[in-house]
């Protein structure tokens, strides 16, 4: 299979999970709890996989001022789309209780959902180039992980607020299309350019996801679990960096 095919089988294999999440949410009712648990768990996976299998490896190929510099223009650019989109009605776009919305809030939640994860699809096209023209398995897995969460918690919002199950996957399959394309764009543009740019458009994405986790993630997991949240992010840490390690 050529390496651009594999850039775009990972941003599907793992934008898949957003699908799984919504169809969880939608036919079976899924305790705030376990959302919780599983948003920490992914937000402490994500976490691993920056450190270890993003930022570490930009630096050590492309040098520090790329890396430093594309980090903060990521996360910077997170908070402004975040900060607009929570303005236009998004801010609640992955609570389970809903926007209140209405009609509008399918429209947020698809937006934010395209916030989210394009920096994440087009770190899994670069991640290509970085793994000797193989899939990298932490960062995939990191990220399916995490959109696992987003579906649940996003769907349910968008039951409450009155959607239909046409409305609810089409959206969802139209934002798997979209990070799909978004891997191989990231590979296509990329595949060919220097240590320094790649390491600066790979922290800029990985910024971007950070500041994202740190934004929406923890947050929302938190404020339905309290005890747990720190925990169950740990755990999703460790199972990263146990993959990084045995994958090394």
């Amino acid at each position: 299979m050529s390496e651009s095919a594999l850039a775009a089988l990972s941003g599907g294999i793992a934008a898949s999970t957003l699908l799984i999440g919504a169809a969880i949410a939608y036919f079976v009712r899924v305790p705030k709890s376990v959302v919780a648990a599983i948003m920490a768990f992914g937000a402490g996976v994500l976490i691993s996989a920056l450190a270890f299998e993003l930022v570490q490896e930009a630096n050590d190929a492309g040098g520090l001022v790329p890396t430093i510099s594309g980090f903060l223009a990521g996360a910077g650019l997170f908070v402004l789309a975040d900060w607009l989109l929570s303005r236009a009605g998004g801010k609640g776009r992955k609570r389970p209780e809903g926007t209140g919305g209405g009609t509008s809030s399918g429209a947020a939640i698809a937006v934010g959902a395209l916030i989210d994860g394009v920096p994440e699809s087009i770190v899994l096209g670069l991640s290509v180039t970085g793994s000797g023209g193989g899939l990298s398995l932490p960062i995939i897995v990191a990220i399916a992980i995490s959109n696992i969460p987003e579906g649940l918690s996003s769907t349910s919002g968008m039951k409450a607020d009155g959607h239909q199950a046409g409305y609810i996957f089409g959206v969802w399959g139209s934002i798997a299309a979209a990070s799909t394309i978004a891997a191989l764009l990231g590979y296509l543009l990329f595949a060919d350019a220097g240590d320094g740019p790649i390491a600066f458009v790979t922290t800029v994405a990985a910024g971007g996801i950070l500041a994202m986790v740190s934004n929406t993630m923890i947050p929302e997991a938190f404020e339905r679990d309290k005890v747990l949240t720190g925990l169950f992010a740990t755990v999703g840490f460790l199972t990263a960096f146990a993959l990084h390690e045995l994958g090394g």
